[in-house]
Order: C-alpha cells, then structure tokens, then sequence
C-alpha cells in the first residue's frame, strides 16, 4: 500500500472531525427531545416527541419545575399548583396536567399502564361515550379497558393481577357539577398511586405472617435473614406512603394551593375579565367617570375572587383516608415484627439462662471429680502407709467411700444452688 500524500491526509481528518460534529449534534437533539405520552380531555392519546422548551410554552410552567422529569436526580413526591398546570410527582406517575391535557413520561411500567387506562376510561366516561370492557358489564369496577395504548404497545400486558380497588373520588357525594379535566387527571393520579402502595402494602403481608411463622418456630440464619429483608422493605414502603400522606396533608391545610388547581376556573375567569373589560370601555363613552370607575373596581374584585375549594377538599380527603389505611396496616405489620422479635429476644434469652446453667451444673461437676482425683492422687504418692498393707476389703470400701462422697457432694451443691441461687 502507497503512503498517503499530505492533502489527503488532510481532507480525511476534516471528514472525521465533521462525522464527530455531526454525532454528537445529533446525539444532543436526541437528548433534548423526550418521548411523552399526551392524554386529551377528549380521551384521546398519543405519544409525542416534545422538548423541553416546547413544554415550557405549552404548559407555562419554568424551568425549574421541569427538574422533576429528570430521571437522573432524585425528587420528592409533591403536588404543585401553577397558574396553568398542575405537577404531579407521586410513585411512578410523572406528570404536567392542564385544563385540556396531561403530558407524561412514557413508560413501560405496569402501574404506568393501567393508570393510563383508569385515565383514558375516567375521561370517556365523563363525557358520555361508552367504554369497551373486558370480562365484566359493571363500569365501576377496575376491568380492563381497551385503550390506544395497546396499539402503541403490544408487547406490554396489563397487569390483571394487582388488586381490584374501587375508585374512592367523590363517589359517595352528591355534586351538582361535573368534576373539571384537571381534577379527573389529579384524582386518577393519586388514585394510581395509592393503589400501587397499597399492592405493595398486601404482598408485604403475604411474606410477612408466613416468614415470621416460621422463624417463632425455627431460629435459623436463613429465616433471620428473610426477616431482615422484610423489615428493610417495610422501612422504605412506609417513607413512600408517609412522604404521598405528607403532600395531601399539605393541599387540605392551605386553601390557597388548592384554590391554584382550579385551572378551568381560572381560566374562564380570565376569559370573563377580559369580556368585562371590552365591555367597561364601550360603556365608558356612554357613562360618566364613577360609573367606569365603578365598574372596574367590581371586575378586579369578581377577578381577585378565590374559587371555593370545597370540592377539591373533599375529593383529596376521601384518598388522604385510604393513604391513612394504608399506614395503619404498616403500622400493624410494623408493631407484629417488632412483637416477633421481643419474642424471639426472649426465647434467646431463655435458651441462654439454660445455657448457663448447664455450664453451672458441669463446673460443679468438674469441681466434686476434682476432689476425687485429689483422693487418688494422694494415695497414688510413693510413700508408706499401713493402708497399703491391708486387706482388698479395705481398698473397695475406701474407693466406694470417694465415690459416694463426691456423688452426695454434688447432689447437695445442686440442691443448695437451685434453693438458694438459681432462679425459680
């Protein structure tokens, strides 16, 4: 093979270096635009490449409120108002709610799944359109819908196995209006939510009775093991259940957070002010000034006017119980293992106080066999006495006598010991 000339070798480094450009632009434009699922106020959905500048024109929202969809940080589940959406960060459920939309992070995760589909069935059946079911003519229940997803992913199965929950919403309350988009999306978010840790919260317990079953039966390294993992998910699932409490506890004690998730509200307060103010100034030519001024002070008042929060108070308090529920039930499994180890504390310390006084009962023995072989050895000593001279009668009845000394020694040491030092 010939060298290559010097132009040559120039013309390839360029090539290279516009290759390199080239890939890491498009590795940076890959970065920025994230796959978001896009649920309509109409039930519609579809999965959409969105930026993050487009978000932040689309939604209102800043910069900063956005960090919460970054999967390399860790955030802390909340519920936060703005002027024209609601974030939502709670479990698996990452999302931007507005008062015809919902932007979510798509996501093959069975939870994520079926949220969508308690969703997409929540929204169709708010506006009157009939939702195909699977297995079951009840609209209620949590049967399987047929939403778009399944066409966008086949491959993913719903997962039929987790618990049927009954959606707790405002059901049992009689409410004169329809619940707005964004209070439907909120509801079905904290609903999924509350249904995922409380699925944890029910296999929890169906590891938990058995494995300490066993081990109040068999202390074993390997149930003390099963039981330390145990206890280790139980910590961690009752600082997510705490941390979704924390954050309903928060809306119901500040109506003013409350009163910012009224977007459709807000919204047709805007619209309203701004017809009222086109009104004002045709009538200002007609009126004269303390009329206009009049006017204008109402408008800011009707506009400044905070919604009534009742309904949104009432739909997160009916989940705020159930989140209690749940609590409640980590705290029953949580004071049972603790029961469990006091009680296995205790049978440890029993077999220890049998240990020691097995260990007192042969020390007492080694002492009296000590006191035998002290005999033997004195007799064992090369010197004369007429004992060594006498009859066979007399060495039985001297071995005899060391014998049943040290036997009835050691029978009054145990004697003594169990009245006077030993525990009853």
């Amino acid at each position: 093979m010939g060298m290559l000339s010097k132009e040559e070798k120039e013309k390839a480094a360029v090539g290279m270096a516009a290759t390199m450009v080239a890939t890491v632009r498009g590795s940076k434009q890959k970065g920025i635009a994230k796959s978001w699922m896009v649920v309509f106020e109409t039930g519609e959905s579809r999965v959409e490449d969105i930026d993050k500048h487009s978000i932040m024109r689309r939604t209102g929202l800043p910069a900063r409120d956005l960090r919460v969809f970054d999967t390399k940080l860790s955030q802390p589940s909340s519920i936060l108002g703005r002027e024209k959406a609601i974030i939502v960060n709670l479990e698996h459920i990452r999302a931007i709610i507005t008062s015809n939309e919902v932007l979510m992070i798509n996501s093959i995760d069975p939870f994520f799944i079926r949220f969508l589909q308690d969703l997409q069935k929540r929204v169709l059946l708010s506006n009157n359109i009939q939702v195909p079911m699977r297995g079951s003519d009840d609209v209620d229940s949590h049967c399987e819908v047929k939403p778009l997803l399944e066409e966008l992913l086949p491959s993913v199965q719903s997962p039929t196995h987790f618990p049927n929950n009954e959606s707790i919403g405002v059901a049992g309350v009689s409410a004169p209006k329809q619940l707005p988009f964004e209070f439907k999306a909120l509801e079905s978010c904290i609903e999924s939510a509350c249904t995922c840790l409380e699925y944890e919260t029910q296999r929890l317990e169906e590891e938990t009775y058995p494995a300490l079953g066993e081990l109040t039966s068999q202390i074993s390294t390997l149930n003390l093991e099963r039981v330390r993992q145990i206890k280790t998910r139980l910590v961690a699932l009752s600082g997510r259940v705490h941390k979704v409490a924390y954050q309903i506890e928060n809306l119901l004690d500040d109506d003013n957070d409350m009163a910012e998730m009224y977007l459709t509200q807000k919204l047709d307060a805007q619209l309203s002010d701004q017809t009222s103010v086109k009104e004002a100034y045709n009538e200002a030519f007609d009126e004269d000034i303390d009329k206009s001024e009049r006017s204008y002070s109402d408008t800011y008042k009707s506009y400044d006017h905070k919604p009534d929060v009742e309904e949104l108070e009432m739909l997160l308090e009916a989940y705020f119980a159930q989140i209690n529920g749940i609590l409640q039930k980590l705290s029953t499994l949580s004071e049972y293992v603790g029961n469990t180890k006091d009680y296995i504390n205790i049978m440890l310390d029993d077999k220890q106080n049998q240990l020691l006084q097995a260990s007192i009962i042969l020390n007492t023995m080694n002492f009296i066999v000590n006191l035998g072989i002290l005999v033997v050895g004195v007799f064992g000593m090369n010197i004369h006495i007429d004992l060594y001279q006498g009859q066979p009668s007399q060495f039985w009845a001297t071995t005899s006598g060391t014998v049943l000394g040290c036997v009835l020694l050691f029978l009054v040491s145990i004697w003594w010991g169990k009245r006077y030092l030993l525990p009853q």
